[in-house]
Parts: C-alpha cells; sequence; structure tokens
C-alpha cells in the first residue's frame, strides 16, 4: 500500500526521531501546530515494485493531484508495465557510459576511435541534462572545436558519435526528445596519386625494412598502421606467393588474399632474411614481419613510421627541387616549419594515405574494376 507525504525541513519541531506525531495536522501543513515540524510544500510518493518501497517527488504542491499520481503508480507496478526513469534527471555522464558499453559488446565501432572522439565530447558535455541539450549545445561545442583548429571532417565524426549516444538513450527510455545535429560541410575530398617517380624518390630515402612497407601500401593500398605493420610472418607464403590478411583483420572484417608481384617477392625474401638474423641475436622467436632492429625495441613490432616517412618525405623533396648546400640547408628548414603547421609544402604534397587511392586507380587501370568495392 502507497501513501503520500511531504519531506520534513531538518533541523525543525520537537517531536523525537523515529516517533508518531498525535496531531492529524502532522505533515499537512506548512508546520505541525503541536511539535512545529516545518514542511516542504511538494508532496512525495511511496509504493512497492517487486517488494521493493521506491520514493518520488511529485512535483507537486496539491495533496489530491500527488494521490492521483500514486494511483497511476501503483497501476502500472500491478500491471507489469514498465516503469520510466525520470527523465529529467538523465546527465550526458550516463549516455556516454551506455555508449561505451553498447560498443564494447557489440563491436559497432572500435574501443580506441570511440575514445578518440569521446575525449573531446566529454569535457564539453559533461554535468549536462540529456533532457536539455538542444541544437544550440551543439552549435557551441562546434564552435569550440574550429577555436581549437579542428578539421570540419573531424568535428563531424565527433558529431556522429553523439548522434548515435542520444538515439540509444533515447531506446533506453532515458531521453523523450532527440535535439537536431546539423553536420558540417566538408572539405573537398583529396585527390592526390603517388606518380612512380615521386614513389621511389621517397622510397629511396627511407630504412631497407620500411621500404617493403610503403611498397606493399602502394601495391595493394593497405592501411599502413592496421594491416601493413600488424603482418606476422606465418600470413606470408613465399612458395604461393601470396599474403593473406586473416578474417577480424581489417575494417570490414573480411579476410584479403593477395599474390605477390616479382618485386615484392624479393622484398618479402630479403624482409625475412633480417628477421632471422634478429632472431638469432635475441635467441628467441619473432612472429612480426616488420620489428623494431636496433636501441631497445629490438624484436617488438614497429608500431608507425611517421617521423622516418616525415624525414624521407623532406629529403625527397630536396632531391626534387635540386638543392645543394646552404640552399638545401635553409629550405630543409622552411620544410620542416611548414609540416609543423599540418602543411604540405613542397612538389610532392601527398600523404601516406594517397597510397590506398593510388593502389586502386593503378588496380582499375590494368583491368580489376573490382578494386572499387
Amino acid at each position: 500500500m502507497g501513501m503520500v507525504y511531504r519531506r520534513s525541513v531538518a533541523g525543525t519541531g520537537t517531536k523525537p526521531s523515529g516517533a508518531r506525531s498525535p496531531d492529524t495536522a502532522h505533515g499537512k501543513r506548512e508546520i505541525c501546530p503541536t511539535c512545529g515540524t516545518r514542511f516542504w510544500a511538494v508532496w512525495w510518493v511511496k509504493y512497492y515494485v517487486n517488494g521493493v518501497p521506491l520514493r518520488e517527488s511529485t512535483g507537486t504542491e496539491k495533496e489530491a493531484e500527488a494521490r492521483k499520481i500514486l494511483k497511476r503508480k501503483e497501476g502500472r507496478a500491478l500491471s507489469g508495465e514498465p516503469l520510466l526513469p525520470r527523465v529529467d534527471r538523465m546527465r550526458y555522464e550516463e549516455a556516454a557510459a551506455d555508449l561505451r558499453t553498447h560498443y564494447r559488446t557489440t563491436g559497432e565501432r572500435g574501443e580506441v576511435e570511440s575514445e578518440t572522439r569521446l575525449a573531446h565530447l566529454d569535457p564539453f558535455f559533461r554535468g549536462q541534462r540529456l533532457s536539455a541539450l538542444g541544437g544550440a549545445d551543439v552549435s557551441w561545442y562546434i564552435a569550440a572545436r574550429q577555436a581549437e583548429g579542428a578539421a570540419s571532417g573531424t568535428i563531424n565524426r565527433e558529431l556522429g558519435v553523439l548522434g548515435r549516444m542520444l538515439p540509444l538513450a533515447s531506446e533506453n527510455r532515458k531521453l523523450l526528445r532527440l535535439p537536431v545535429i546539423h553536420r558540417l560541410k566538408q572539405a573537398k575530398p583529396r585527390e592526390g596519386f603517388f606518380e612512380r617517380g615521386q614513389f621511389e624518390a621517397v622510397k629511396g630515402r627511407m630504412r631497407p625494412d620500411l621500404q617493403v612497407a610503403v611498397t606493399i601500401e602502394n601495391a595493394f593500398g593497405w592501411r599502413c598502421q592496421n594491416e601493413v605493420l600488424t603482418l606476422q610472418r606465418s600470413q606470408v607464403d613465399l612458395g604461393a606467393c601470396t599474403v593473406r590478411l586473416a578474417p577480424g583483420t581489417t575494417k570490414n572484417n573480411e579476410g584479403r588474399p593477395v599474390y605477390l608481384t616479382p618485386e615484392l617477392v624479393e622484398l618479402f625474401r630479403a624482409q625475412e632474411e633480417r628477421v632471422v638474423l634478429l632472431e638469432m641475436e635475441l635467441a628467441r622467436p619473432v612472429p612480426w614481419l616488420f620489428p623494431h632492429f636496433d636501441k631497445r625495441y629490438r624484436g617488438r613490432r614497429v608500431q608507425d613510421y611517421r617521423i622516418a616517412w616525415r624525414n624521407a618525405y623532406l629529403e625527397a623533396t630536396l632531391d626534387l627541387e635540386r638543392l645543394e648546400g646552404a640552399a638545401r640547408q635553409q629550405r630543409r628548414a622552411e620544410l620542416r616549419a611548414a609540416l609543423a603547421r599540418k602543411e604540405m609544402p613542397g612538389l610532392l604534397r601527398l600523404i601516406r594515405h594517397d597510397f590506398r587511392r593510388t593502389a586502386v586507380r593503378n588496380l582499375v587501370n590494368r583491368g580489376c574494376p573490382s578494386a572499387w568495392r
């Protein structure tokens, strides 16, 4: 059996704690005439669901209205209907936690990628109530990220995570109204391609093992960090001249076998010999095709070669510009400063992701239209 009541103001009245007041006006008036206890104006309800007592504020100062609310809640509890939580109390943190759980259990998005996007959303929206979040808040977030120098494409991907979080909160009955999220107009997609001479100029400035990695990228358009550098020696079959990406290791979770060109067969064979020599020096197996060969990380997998690529890019650009001596040193300093500003100076103006477009274009030119899929 439920009840309606008003909460007392702490520290008022003379009634002993836990004792029942004999005055029928106790809790009905603002101040009890017998013990002097003061009460808040808003009425609360207490009812039971599966034997568990629940207490909620009705938000009304009228007792009759509070009793109607109590009857509705008791009726829904008896009929087994779901009792919606107070959506006006739900905050961004709870929705973000639900989204993280969703990504972790379903695999809909990579955990590292989602955390990268949420790292910018969390500080801005933390503490905000979901019911009060609207288009103006999204516009303020866009303005804040633009002030930090974020690109439109980056902001749109972060808004995409927010746009997945809010419908999920609605599915969990924690949000009744979805705000409208407007995306930004992104810059025109890149159209850069590596021509053979440009590729050879950059490749020739890299160490031998990384020359194998960039050749794979240029030939097949594989992703550098997730597909090329994660290759294990067991995935390479030089007898059959094939390399296979195992299912679950690619972005679409599908396996991807390829046949090696004669050039790649020789490069793979030389790389295999380097890794075997490294195993003999370390006296332990090295499963990776691209391990570190020097310093304290010997034998561990190469995670990225961003710095080596940048240095090779700079030197190849200087070679193409045919600069020597002091002019070469001055131009090198200018190029480094431009790269620090995330500009692509010089004659090349290319990035590693251009390998993917280059590989697709070359495969299509050779009669492989399925490369676009």
